[in-house]
């Protein structure tokens, strides 16, 4: 049976277990499962019993939704206008180039497939902070359009996502603190 480390033998174009994904993101399954519920473009394919199987591209997004998410500080809401505005592909982009610079090896998209929102290096900061400015401006009146109360299950992933991201903005807190000169 394989083991949580096959990720790093596997080629790019394989097709990842939630755990694996979990394992290379750093962040929890029940956090991968809340998410599915929150970003309807994550479809991984269900095999027999429920067990989920992400395609490279489900990766890549999801690592563009955790950058967002847990060092760009966007909420959720955020990340749901971003998808809406700049697209998939967007989102997507920004996990390549996350993955990239930390050596993971990642599946390239084919020619003529980058999305038309995809930002130059420069670009890039000036783009997603006016994307949170207008997230930010639409929070109030989407807060009064929320469905039905979660139930607990939703409830403690919600609670399970904001501690982490809480303890991201901590981490990144404390590293601005260390390298600020007194």
């Amino acid at each position: 049976m394989a083991g949580a480390g096959t990720h790093a033998v596997k080629s790019p174009e394989a097709f990842r277990t939630i755990s694996e994904v979990s394992a290379m993101l750093n962040v929890p399954q029940h956090v991968l499962r809340f998410w599915e519920t929150r970003f309807s473009h994550i479809k991984p394919v269900k095999r027999a019993g429920g067990r989920r199987f992400y395609r490279p591209e489900d990766v890549d997004l999801l690592r563009g939704i955790r950058l967002l998410l847990y060092f760009e500080g966007y909420t959720i809401k955020g990340v749901q206008k971003i998808l809406r505005e700049k697209g998939v592909r967007y989102a997507a982009a920004l996990g390549r180039e996350d993955a990239k610079k930390n050596g993971v090896p990642t599946l390239e998209p084919p020619p003529g497939m980058q999305a038309a929102g995809d930002a130059e290096d420069g670009d890039a900061l000036p783009i997603r902070a006016s994307a949170r400015d207008a997230a930010a401006e639409t929070l109030a009146g989407d807060d009064q359009a929320e469905p039905s109360p979660p139930d607990d299950t939703a409830r403690r992933a919600n609670l399970e996502t904001l501690l982490s991201e809480l303890r991201a903005l901590k981490s990144r807190l404390a590293t601005a603190r260390a390298t600020a000169t007194p």
